[in-house]
């Protein structure tokens, strides 16, 4: 994980966990320092801007979520288009946009025509991330696993016809484990954003003027092209990758 942010004693500090997954490519990938992902690399740029001290702590996901809402965590990095409604909650404030991203049913070359419609996962089983968060889940059956690089795995051995996965997270999987995937229908559209709690609300036009600070200087694009070049390059599947700006 990363080290704390190295600032004064004066600032604030704000306690956060990057992702409650073991590897969300491209935004946190864990036990590397050198690498750790988009996320990792640009949470201590937003703070250190926003001269807020952050410390980082390790937790699964479903204690991450119970935590943001317990205070235990003070903020994540999170997509309004995973709620319902991309209502966070009356207990948060939301950031300013960091990145575009978003996320398709996946599934099997063979499988491909009857999963291009949304409407067709509903009353079906789904691969899902346990502890993740999806907008429509009270339509369909999860099937949980524990991470993006088992959901691979588990339709190339027939546990499910269909899985819900961020785009670059399932083609970087499908890539290292040689085996093919087809992204079949949106699932979800948006951006990533700060999810703050309410009492920190103070904190937030300082945050939101690091994260243009660092869009304007390039730096958010400079850290999207060095970690998703390499995904667009080495796709097993050679799906074209869809891009939301």
């Amino acid at each position: 994980m990363l080290d704390n942010i190295s600032t004064t004693s004066q600032r604030p500090l704000l306690v956060y966990n990057v992702s409650g997954s073991n590897s969300w490519y491209p935004y946190f990938i864990a036990n590397r320092p050198d690498a750790p992902g988009i996320i990792s690399e640009l949470l201590p740029k937003i703070l250190h801007l926003a001269q807020i001290n952050g410390k980082t702590i390790d937790l699964p996901p479903m204690r991450t979520n119970k935590a943001l809402t317990t205070g235990m965590l003070d903020f994540d990095v999170v997509s309004p288009s995973w709620f319902a409604n991309e209502d966070l909650g009356p207990e948060f404030v939301q950031s300013i946009s960091i990145m575009s991203i978003a996320e398709h049913v996946v599934t099997l070359e063979k499988n491909l025509e009857q999963w291009r419609e949304l409407d067709n996962i509903y009353g079906k089983e789904i691969g899902t991330i346990r502890g993740y968060l999806y907008h429509d889940d009270k339509q369909f059956t999860r099937f949980d696993f524990a991470s993006e690089k088992e959901l691979v795995r588990a339709l190339h051995r027939g546990r499910v016809e269909a899985v819900i996965s961020g785009d670059y997270p399932a083609l970087y999987w499908s890539a290292q484990l040689k085996l093919p995937i087809k992204l079949a229908a949106l699932h979800s559209q948006g951006f990533l954003v700060v999810r703050l709690r309410k009492e920190h609300q103070s904190f937030l036009p300082e945050l939101n003027s690091a994260i243009k600070a660092l869009k304007n200087d390039g730096v958010i694009d400079a850290l999207i092209k060095k970690y998703t070049h390499p995904i667009e390059k080495v796709s097993a599947s050679g799906e074209e990758i869809r891009k939301y700006d």
